[in-house]
């Protein structure tokens, strides 16, 4: 009788075991013992994709055979019919998981959501954000300007730069031109004080917004021995230059009173000389791609390289633009727009995507990587806000032709996973990612992605993609709250970083700051404070806040790059200043890539010269000017989201769902 007792016990101890996993787990009615625990997400630890084989992937990067272990879907190369497949989007049924994939149901018991009450998650994020920490904050940013801006007129002024550590001015390098990280940027033309013109506007700061526009006005000059690159000249001073004199001249001065005593339009004299002597890097080039960087004295160097990247060369167009519609004379808009044409005529014809860096004579591609990060990332921002700023259709068509090869090549987990979701916030499947591919097959090139790709989601935002947006800046933040900092490059397949030092950019600041408009919840005021609270306590040095060398162990680089104040510092004080008037005014803003404001209105829209751009952007083989038709309003792609939305005051939901939230910080090994 014993031996009997003894087995009834085994068997209700074992019924009880299960009864307890299927209520707390969820895990099914299986009799067997060993339960599988689907916890996994797939990261093997894989070779490089250019390596020997591994067992995620077969020949030529193909997934490996059925019921192997297939990694992670942003290793595996795009389904076929992956463009049905992104038009279907959202439209499919749901499926069912696979063995080993875990659906929401399953994060929400194994992490703790569904069925436990608020999660961390919900505590923290979801209540409402008081108007006393918002004031907070908002005073912690502008502080965080001035104390920046006040040390580089106190320690640096007139050089380009502040070293915040040592307190004390830097300039270009004269004693290594080959120094590019330095001579790309620094001009000698006091590029600090022109980058952070209109931050001061905008936080109402007239009496030194006044002070500093008669200081550039009579101090700097751009006939100087300074060989620069085109693009950051174009990006920081020639459209802080536009920004501010638009500001002067603005009739409805909504900051506050802006004008400048006696001004004869200076700045943008000043804009109009730089420009020129930026055209000679449009000369002697068979592609009309510029040359990378100009002396701006002498023109293109006699050793210039012929090679530049995608976005350096393609991302003129708005500053050039405004320029030409300012003055009226059509020339650096033309050369602009021709190089942005000549760059999206050598684009794959199988996969629609462009590479990152190509030969200017031969129009050769010498980079194959196609991406959104560094070398791509302003030419796809600035194809769309051109077509805010001018109308022009092409622009728009352009935009929607690459935003679809993105998605179909570039997007894994919600498109070409192999269990995807049925959209970023509901179903099962990978979390999105944006991958770096080869431009002609669209196979994966590396595993890393780059802190410049973070822009992305608040460009999603401006067509309305809102929920692919909201999921994707989830994953940089969670990098961010594991480091306190994004670094430069992130290997997700090693779950660490692969370039260490952040120089303080702007991009989650300003994805977070758009997303915030778009949906008005305070889960970005969080964010955005989280993001303030790192950069006061890992960042903030003597005299200014100084590049971190190393996101680790937080050591730090002398060095406090103009965009800080001109792009991080104004996104930080806008997410907190609901009553600024670039929300209250009734003007409709834009900002440029470099983070300078742009009044959106009809004189932009407007040039005298329309007919050098007919719909296929010049005139017809008989040099006849071609009737153009009007501009459509802005198209929408992609774009299911109900997130837009005001939520009610008393109660808020997370943006992302908690177990999503859950999902992505344990992608990138937060927990």
């Amino acid at each position: 009788m014993q031996w009997r007792a003894l087995l009834l016990g085994l068997v209700l101890l074992r019924l009880g075991l299960h009864g307890v996993l299927w209520l707390v787990f969820g895990l099914g009615p299986s009799m067997g013992f060993y339960q599988r625990f689907p916890l996994s997400f797939g990261f093997q630890r894989l070779r490089a994709p250019d390596g020997p084989e591994s067992p995620a992937l077969g020949p030529a990067g193909r997934p490996g055979p059925p019921g192997g272990p297939s990694g992670p879907s942003w290793l595996q190369p795009p389904v076929p019919g992956a463009a049905a497949a992104a038009a279907a989007g959202r439209r499919r049924a749901p499926r069912r998981p696979e063995p080993g994939v875990c659906g929401p149901a399953h994060w929400g018991y194994v992490l703790g959501g569904r069925g436990r009450g608020r999660d961390e998650y919900e505590k923290r994020y979801s209540g409402a954000f008081p108007p006393q920490l918002r004031a907070q904050m908002r005073d912690l940013a502008r502080g965080m300007f001035v104390f920046g801006y006040d040390n580089y007129m106190a320690h640096a002024f007139p050089q380009d730069e502040l070293n915040p550590i040592h307190c004390r001015g830097r300039g270009p390098d004269r004693g290594d031109p080959s120094n590019l990280n330095i001579n790309d940027v620094l001009g000698n033309y006091s590029l600090t004080l022109v980058d952070a013109l209109d931050t001061l506007a905008i936080m109402g700061n007239s009496s030194e917004f006044q002070k500093a526009v008669k200081l550039v006005i009579d101090t700097v000059s751009f006939d100087k021995d300074s060989t620069v690159q085109v693009f950051e000249a174009t990006i920081r001073v020639l459209g802080s230059l536009l920004s501010a004199h638009r500001i002067i001249t603005d009739s409805k001065q909504p900051f506050g009173d802006m004008t400048i005593k006696d001004y004869d339009n200076e700045l943008l004299h000043m804009a109009h000389d730089l420009a020129v002597r930026l055209l000679p890097a449009f000369e002697n080039t068979k592609t009309g791609i510029p040359y990378p960087r100009v002396n701006l004295k002498t023109g293109v160097p006699p050793d210039s390289n012929n090679e530049t990247c995608t976005a350096g060369a393609g991302s003129l167009l708005v500053e050039f633009g405004i320029l030409s519609r300012l003055l009226g004379d059509s020339t650096f808009e033309w050369v602009a727009r021709r190089a942005v044409k000549a760059l999206w005529n050598l684009r794959s014809n199988d996969t629609g995507l462009l590479g990152n860096v190509v030969n200017i004579q031969t129009g050769r591609w010498v980079g194959k990587q196609s991406g959104l990060g560094a070398g791509l990332d302003s030419f796809y921002e600035y194809l769309l806000k051109s077509y805010i700023l001018f109308g022009e259709k092409e622009d728009l068509e352009m935009f929607n032709a690459a935003y679809r090869s993105i998605q179909n090549y570039l997007r894994r987990g919600c498109v070409s996973s192999l269990v995807p979701r049925e959209a970023c916030n509901e179903g099962e499947g990978d979390p999105p990612l944006y991958v770096n591919v080869n431009m002609f097959s669209g196979q994966l090139m590396n595993t890393w992605i780059d802190s410049l790709q973070a822009f992305f989601p608040g460009l999603q935002v401006l067509i309305g993609d809102v929920e692919d947006a909201i999921c994707l800046h989830a994953f940089y933040y969670a990098i961010w709250k594991r480091y306190g900092a994004l670094p430069e490059r992130y290997n997700w397949q090693l779950q660490a970083p692969d370039v260490l030092f952040y120089p303080l950019r702007p991009e989650l600041v300003e994805s977070t700051y758009l997303l915030y408009q778009a949906t008005k919840n305070p889960f970005y005021l969080h964010v955005g404070m989280d993001i303030l609270q790192s950069l006061e306590k890992y960042t903030k040095v003597k005299c200014g806040y100084a590049t971190l060398h190393h996101v680790i162990d937080k050591s730090k680089e002398d060095r406090m790059e103009s965009f800080f104040l001109s792009e991080t510092c104004k996104y930080l004080y806008l997410l907190f200043d609901e009553e600024n008037p670039v929300h209250k005014s009734g003007t409709k803003y834009m900002f440029t890539t470099e983070g300078h404001i742009v009044s959106v209105d009809k004189h932009l829209r407007e040039s005298p010269w329309k007919e050098f751009f007919s719909e296929d952007g010049g005139q017809d083989q008989e040099g006849k000017s071609v009737h153009r038709p009007k501009s459509p309003e802005l198209k929408v792609i992609n774009s299911s989201s109900n997130c837009n939305r005001v939520p009610d005051e008393r109660r808020y939901s997370l943006p992302l769902k908690s177990v999503y939230m859950r999902q992505i910080d344990q992608m990138v090994g937060l927990i």
